[in-house]
């Protein structure tokens, strides 16, 4: 296989069911990359001392696709040799102990995959139009990223 039938890919997904990290993985692979980063953000049980239920997540599918093709071309101007890009984002209710997102980012050797793996979740958890409902065993909450850029911007 020559490196020209290899072509560097984005893999975006928002969906509703259960997230996989083997698929994810397996998208990024390639015969020309030694490192394959993941990062596996899921639903925890608790936060700030209360017991979460579970979490709801809801987005603007178009604007949420197109910052996060944004992302991957600043991957790939920061970090050129990196080959494959897979961002996938569960909507709806995200159980405990499940995965909201799973980012998975292949190159040539693993410190390039690794910054840029964790420059696409702080990325996309500032600009990306994805918005969380806590649910509590007695009410809910929505959550802003205190990374996120309009959560400053009339404070």
């Amino acid at each position: 296989m020559e490196e020209s039938e290899d072509v560097p890919k984005d893999f975006i997904k928002l969906k509703s069911e259960k997230l996989s990290v083997d698929e994810v993985s397996e998208l990024v692979v390639s015969p020309y990359c030694g490192a394959v980063s993941l990062f596996i953000g899921t639903t925890r049980n608790n936060f700030e001392g209360r017991r979460v239920i579970h979490l709801e997540y809801e987005a603007y599918t178009s604007m949420a696709k197109t910052e996060i093709k944004k992302i991957c071309r600043d991957v790939r101007q920061k970090w050129p040799s990196v080959k494959h890009i897979a961002v996938h984002h569960r909507l709806g209710v995200v159980p405990i102990t499940e995965a909201s997102v799973i980012i998975a980012v292949s190159s040539p050797h693993r410190a390039e995959s690794l910054e840029a793996v964790m420059y696409c979740i702080n990325t996309l958890k500032a600009s990306v139009p994805i918005w969380k409902k806590e649910i509590y065993e007695d009410e809910y909450s929505w959550k802003e990223n205190k990374e996120c850029f309009w959560a400053n911007s009339e404070k």
